[in-house]
């Protein structure tokens, strides 16, 4: 089924300006619906929780309804698994510090090197307690994570694998129920980074069965907020680190010291709004808010293909280009992050360009710099990045194609 262009485009305001935007990934524009429900909740019910009064009720119940939604977005078994917070990165490393704890010296954590730092970093920290930390590469021929290569890492003393469900960089989509279980084959934790991945294709917590799952709503058209799933059990049993009277069953809260912002969460029932209404307007008549945005999504990778493939074309048919990552748009291999190098140039060059053209897109590591430093890219200050999310059309990527027509 096409998607109907109109009806998308129309429920983001921003898409009316002059600029054409191809750095999604760094941050997508916001729906309508979202601003919305913000602007409701702070004029509306714009105090504290927990009161006795009717406006601090509705308050209550509001953040509760959009917490609800959210864990139904990643089908989550119990609401209490997930746990909103201001970033993804911010929301791994109190996770980090918190298990950390229930870890101790000797043990093992897996990390690679192609996630965004937020998913290294706070992991790569904790070699400082006497963990050991060990390097989980990618295939430098195919862009690929091997299983072969993380087999020869496990051993009974790994705690936790953290990996990326799609590379930022290379827009690859790794096999995480594969991983999953793998990584649970040796008693393992896997903790996985959803942030590429959310834009483009539906997630199900349970059915990849990881242990832990992020994600950055700013990327998947919301406002600037960030959620952390986690097995119920799992958080139950690691230490919080909130303030000394909040119970160590209390989750989320015991994960969220000051809170999350009332405000933005509410806001996260705009992506509801906007998904049961996308499904009504394709002539899909379900009334389950999962299913409607499980067929959205479907609708999306269709048309996020097209986008691909008349952009892979082009840069492959130029034999001065380089595609960092899959060069073929297959739905089911990439997402439409796409990465390349222009040979004997600096990729800050192209993109300063392509601003003259009023179209956004991006140069550099992307804070995936273990990858960038490890492909021998950083001298050309990193790679060019066009990424591209649904509300994107031909007719912008034929826009940017002429401009790389002038430039490369």
């Amino acid at each position: 089924m096409n998607m109907n262009l109109d009806f998308v485009r129309g429920q983001f305001p921003s898409l009316s300006g002059e600029w054409t935007f191809m750095d999604n990934a760094g941050g997508s524009q916001i729906l309508q619906t979202v601003v919305n429900k913000i602007n409701e909740y702070i004029i509306h019910s714009n105090v504290q929780l927990g009161a006795s009064y009717k406006v601090s009720q509705i308050a209550t119940n509001r953040v509760l309804e959009a917490h609800e939604m959210t864990a139904e977005f990643i089908n989550t078994s119990d609401h209490s698994e997930v746990i909103i917070g201001s970033s993804t990165t911010m929301l791994i490393r109190i996770l980090a510090l918190c298990i950390s704890q229930t870890f101790k010296p000797g043990d093992e954590i897996v990390v690679t090197n192609c996630d965004h730092e937020a998913n290294i970093g706070a992991w790569a920290e904790l070699e400082k307690k006497g963990m050991i930390i060990k390097w989980w590469k990618i295939n430098q021929d195919s862009f690929s994570m091997e299983l072969d290569d993380l087999k020869k890492l496990m051993t009974d003393k790994t705690k936790l694998v953290a990996v990326t469900h799609t590379s930022n960089i290379l827009g690859t989509l790794n096999p995480i129920k594969e991983i999953a279980e793998f990584v649970h084959s040796y008693g393992a934790l896997i903790f996985v980074d959803g942030v590429a991945h959310a834009p483009h294709r539906l997630i199900d917590v349970q059915d990849t069965d990881v242990d832990f799952y992020s994600l950055s709503f700013y990327k998947v058209f919301g406002p600037h907020i960030a959620m952390l799933y986690g097995r119920k059990k799992l958080l139950l049993n690691t230490p919080g680190m909130s303030h000394f009277f909040i119970a160590q069953d209390n989750i989320p809260y015991k994960f969220q010291p000051g809170s999350p912002n009332y405000e933005l969460s509410y806001g996260l029932l705009g992506l509801k709004v906007y998904f049961n209404a996308f499904a009504e307007n394709h002539n899909y008549k379900n009334k389950n808010f999962r299913e409607n945005a499980a067929f959205a999504y479907k609708i999306i990778a269709g048309h996020e293909e097209l986008l691909t493939d008349r952009l892979l074309n082009y840069l492959n048919s130029k034999p001065n280009i380089k595609i960092i990552g899959e060069t073929e748009a297959d739905r089911n291999k990439r997402v439409p992050t796409i990465s390349f190098i222009v040979k004997d140039r600096l990729s800050d060059s192209i993109t300063l360009k392509v601003d003259e053209h009023k179209i956004g897109i991006r140069y550099g590591d992307f804070y995936a710099r273990r990858l960038i430093d490890d492909l021998g890219l950083s001298k050309q200050n990193g790679v060019v990045r066009v990424s591209l999310v649904h509300y994107n059309i031909l007719e912008e990527v034929e826009k940017l194609i002429n401009a790389f027509e002038e430039i490369l």
